[in-house]
């Protein structure tokens, strides 16, 4: 039975629901823990910041933030569509926008998106439409930005969040970094996932303003363009692009790594056996990079690594063994060091490979890592 301040509590006595937030109003302040194994051993490991403990993971922050933003500046109008391109994590943030400053939300993904995460959407009020062809240069991502175009034609004062060239994509993790640098203290090396490109790029501005000798290490998917590679299939979803999102920002990368989808998978699964703690594709090409640089600098180095999600959604893909033997990734154990590229257009990697150059194709020029 309910009082006028709430719930009736166990033992009769009223609960104040005012005293408690609402769900959109819980995200951030996500946890780190220590990862050693399966990487490394004898003290070595790095600290994974556990964005997956958000209600739907870590791209709540720039989906609340861009919203909140768009209807200050009056770019989006109360009661106003909300529509976006996405593969899944992005969507769940808008959706919980979507509530949170009600906003109905259309949701365009291609074949690709988990059934789990398409029956998500849905159930929090989310209209998803699925593109049935790639385009012709962009692939999956320039045919759902296409859409996503059509359908604000089709409604006036319908309002797109542009998570790929957005400002306030990247804006919105300066939290982020302030929380990592309350709860580590000094931060020698971040290792983040690049697709929109937007929480590597805040969260590195943010640490460098206190370390400015910080290194960046940022994580791609074969297949990918973002970093100078040819447009290929990318089984894995949540990192990587085939376009080139404006919202990456190559000056602050030191070093780049691809991983396979087998590697990730492998990663995913071993950290999961071995801590508890893991994810979907981004978090396992994250800890596999991070596992490997906690092996080989020096012992002390302070690495943070940012895991975007848990493993709830990849119910069908990374954690389901039918899904992994028909795509040929299930059980390969990764090497124990990545392959070598001098220059990312020397030619296209097939399994985990780092390189040391990074390129802005946008510019068709490199740069001095770190610079």
């Amino acid at each position: 039975m309910t009082s006028a301040l709430g719930l009736d509590a166990p033992n009769g006595a009223a609960v104040n629901r005012h005293r408690f937030p609402r769900l959109s109003e819980v995200v951030g302040n996500t946890p780190v823990v220590w990862m050693d194994e399966p990487f490394a051993a004898g003290g070595r490991g790095f600290w994974a910041k556990l964005e997956g403990s958000n209600p739907g993971g870590i791209k709540d922050r720039p989906a609340l933030h861009m919203v909140r933003r768009a209807r200050e500046r009056g770019d989006l109008k109360p009661g106003h569509r909300i529509v976006e391109s996405t593969s899944g994590t992005l969507g769940l943030g808008l959706a919980l926008a979507g509530i949170a400053y009600r906003h109905p939300v259309t949701l365009v993904g291609d074949p690709g998106m988990e059934p789990l995460m398409r029956r998500l959407l849905s159930a929090y009020g989310a209209d998803v439409e699925t593109v049935e062809r790639p385009a012709d240069q962009g692939g999956w991502q320039q045919a759902r930005r296409e859409r996503v175009s059509g359908l604000l034609d089709a409604e006036p004062g319908a309002w797109c969040p542009d998570q790929y060239n957005n400002p306030d994509n990247v804006e919105a993790y300066q939290p982020l970094a302030e929380e990592l640098r309350d709860q580590l203290g000094e931060i020698d090396v971040l290792v983040c996932s690049v697709g929109t490109g937007g929480h590597s790029a805040g969260i590195s501005r943010g640490l460098r303003r206190y370390y400015p000798q910080l290194r960046v290490v940022g994580v791609d998917t074969i297949g990918s363009t973002i970093f100078g590679q040819s447009a290929g299939p990318r089984l894995m979803r949540g990192l990587g692009s085939s376009i080139y999102p404006r919202n990456v920002d190559y000056q602050i990368f030191d070093e780049v790594h691809w991983v396979a989808p087998a590697e990730a998978v492998w990663a995913c699964r071993a950290m999961a056996a071995a801590s508890y703690a893991s994810g979907g594709w981004s978090v396992g090409a994250v800890g596999l990079v991070a596992g490997w640089l906690a092996r080989v600098l020096p012992a002390d180095t302070r690495i943070a690594a940012v895991f975007p999600d848990g493993p709830q959604r990849y119910f069908d893909t990374v954690y389901n063994d039918e899904f992994c033997q028909a795509h040929g990734i299930l059980g390969l154990r990764p090497h124990g060091e990545p392959d070598e590229l001098a220059d990312p257009g020397a030619r296209d990697v097939e399994r985990w490979t780092r390189c040391a150059t990074v390129v802005d194709p946008r510019a068709n020029r490199c740069r001095e890592p770190g610079r």
